[in-house]
């Protein structure tokens, strides 16, 4: 097997890993704002009381585990969708149902939101995230803003960064390790025999079309190099997935030197419409009840291309012709033409291979290297052949065109970048409206910087992360508006607001929990051996039962139904020293369960404002020792009707 050889770093990407390395260390330069250029900043973001915004913004919470939503232009935080970490204001994580979609990790590291998708344009159904840290990902839906699944942690896979990415039709998530490891999982092998020894792996998670039910379709093993980010194809990209990865030295200790040692690094052409095919022929073998292909003995799923130096974003453009992939340590986007690259592959025109995949020639591929700055990670585009990519140690944005060029351009490539702006502070990744689909919008892109640096008032050690607003529909780029969030976004999806209806309420009809009870004279509690079960109804402004009684060490099971079906009428459920609250939306039925450990009279409440005799509505869990005083079953109403 040839191995692909490594070249030695030049000198201009070392001035550039220099760059990165002190971009940190000096303070950034106060924009200057004129009274003209404030005042048509302000009306252009400006959402007066009463109207509304017209995109959501869906921001990854990275180790906070939630997902962050605001609105734009006026950049507000509107609320927070709990995923991969418990979150009392919503109740998540407390409730039987929560407790169970989270499972044993009460934590989770959000990189890389993705909407659904139909025929290459968002469809407005459900948003995946995923869970860095513990190899899951999740689904939630846009109709009520809820997470409904998390699937994994993942087999055979550790560090799902590369995640999630849809295809057109919302047939796959594609997802690929960060970190390689030893396979199968729970194999340990000496990390001086890294190279050998320890693999990648790309996942497809296959997606119900109907329900949108996740589950591992195949995967394909690849070699130790550390995956980044991914783009789907589209057009004469279909059916294409294209991944960034660092590290092709293999280097397992010291990575900012050990990673950083060749010109190039190795981007993957996954070829998933094939994979596919070859996984249900069973060309695979079976890992961990996955089906697991090996591109080496399964030819045409998987080549690789030499991209700029350490690349972190891959992204492919509307049209599908054009991918774009940044380097943080070279001045420089590749921009690779999926044409060219059809024909590579057809004719195999290969400059060697790297456990047997083949590389593909890297002259016959790439269309250009065009200069953008220092420091290039992520790209977005416009729809209107306009790109724009985030510069890290430049701490800017720049805008440049794509293919096709003149022959002046190719000549001179720095003639096609057409605008630069600086933002503050070094900027990771950045965001347009439907750039990921075959047609963006091109009004909005949103900043995400990675330091704040003083932009807002003192708040102490742990600083928020800046965001902000750029108009892009002129000519040139224009800041209008910033923001912040709590640390920390890694990337974002923004979707027109009047492309989704969520519902306010739960439909009755709709409550299929066996344990809901929807009037006053239905409410219960029942003892059976030391099983205790409570059917509660929540409206305002109490509940019925408002005792529930219990001797120490039953297993209590409380059913809160919220009968309310008037918008905003969100009831809690709280339990004094029993580190319980859930909280109710109107239609909805949740579980709370646990034992009864320490005796005493207990009181619950309502923790979510819900009316003006809000602090009226409570009642009591009474927990006695032995048995006597206790009810078998209590009145549901206490005889007030």
């Amino acid at each position: 097997m040839k191995n692909h050889t490594l070249k030695p770093i030049t000198a201009l990407t070392g001035i550039a890993s220099l760059g990165l390395l002190l971009s940190g260390c000096g303070k950034s330069p106060e924009s200057e704002v004129s009274a003209e250029d404030r005042s048509s900043n302000a009306e252009t973001v400006y959402v007066a009381p009463g109207e509304k915004d017209s995109h959501y913004l869906f921001y990854s919470g990275g180790h906070s585990g939630q997902v962050f939503v605001a609105g734009i232009p006026s950049m507000r935080h509107i609320s927070t969708i709990p995923v991969f970490a418990p979150y009392p204001g919503t109740g998540y994580g407390f409730d039987e149902e929560s407790k169970e979609l989270l499972g044993e990790y009460t934590w989770g590291d959000v990189h890389h939101p993705a909407l659904s998708q139909t025929d290459s344009l968002y469809d407005g159904r459900w948003l995946f995230v995923n869970d860095n840290a513990n190899n899951r990902v999740a689904r939630i839906s846009l109709r009520d803003f809820k997470t409904k699944e998390i699937i994994g942690p993942m087999p055979n896979s550790s560090g799902s960064h590369a995640s999630s990415f849809v295809t057109e039709n919302t047939e796959y998530l594609f997802v690929s390790t960060r970190f390689s490891t030893p396979l199968p999982k729970g194999r340990v092998a000496p990390l001086e025999d890294y190279a050998t020894e320890y693999s990648g792996m790309v996942t497809a998670i296959k997606v119900d079309p109907d329900s949108g039910e996740m589950s591992v379709g195949f995967q394909i093993i690849m070699p130790p190099f550390d995956f980044d980010l991914a783009s789907t194809g589209k057009g004469p990209s279909s059916g294409y997935v294209f991944f960034t990865s660092y590290n092709t030295e293999m280097a397992h200790e010291t990575l900012e030197v050990g990673a950083s040692q060749a010109d190039r690094d190795l981007g993957a052409v996954v070829n998933w419409r094939a994979a596919a095919e070859a996984a249900a022929s069973g060309k695979g073998t079976e890992m961990d009840g996955v089906q697991v292909l090996d591109p080496a003995k399964v030819p045409g799923i998987v080549h690789l291309v030499g991209i700029a130096k350490s690349p972190h974003g891959m992204d492919v453009d509307p049209s599908g012709k054009w991918i774009v992939a940044g380097g943080k340590l070279q001045p420089t986007a590749t921009v690779m033409n999926m044409e060219k690259i059809a024909k590579a592959i057809e004719a195999k025109d290969y400059e060697g291979d790297f456990r047997g995949i083949p590389i593909l020639k890297h002259e016959s591929v790439v269309e250009g290297e065009v200069p953008v700055g220092l420091g290039p990670l992520h790209t977005q585009f416009d729809g209107k052949g306009n790109a724009y990519t985030s510069l890290f140690i430049d701490s800017a944005v720049a805008k440049w065109s794509l293919p096709p060029w003149t022959d002046e351009e190719k000549a001179n490539l720095e003639k096609v970048v057409t605008d630069k702006i600086t933002v503050h502070h070094s900027i990771g990744h950045l965001v347009v409206a439907g750039s990921d689909t075959k047609d963006p919008e091109g009004k909005w892109l949103v900043a995400m910087n990675k330091l704040s640096k003083g932009r807002h008032i003192n708040v102490g050690p742990s600083q928020p992360e800046s965001s902000q607003l750029i108009d892009i529909s002129g000519e040139k780029m224009k800041m209008v508006a910033e923001a912040y969030t709590e640390p920390e976004p890694h990337f974002a999806q923004i979707l027109r607001a009047d492309a989704i209806k969520p519902i306010e309420v739960y439909p009755k009809a709709e409550n299929k929990n066996p344990n809901a009870v929807w009037s006053l004279d239905e409410g219960v509690v029942e003892r059976e051996g030391d099983q205790v079960t409570a059917k509660v109804v929540a409206v305002r402004s109490r509940f019925v039962p408002d005792k529930i009684e219990a001797q120490l060490g039953d297993t209590v099971t409380i059913h809160v139904t919220n009968i309310e079906q008037s918008s905003d009428m969100i009831h809690g459920y709280g339990i004094n020293e029993h580190n319980i609250n859930v909280v109710v939306d109107p239609g909805e039925t949740k579980t709370i369960k646990f034992v009864a450990k320490k005796a005493g009279v207990f009181p619950f409440y309502c923790t979510n404002f819900c009316s003006a005799l809000h602090q009226e509505m409570q009642g009591y869990l009474i927990v006695r020792e032995d048995d006597s005083g206790a009810d078998t079953v209590a009145p549901a109403v206490n005889e007030v009707q």
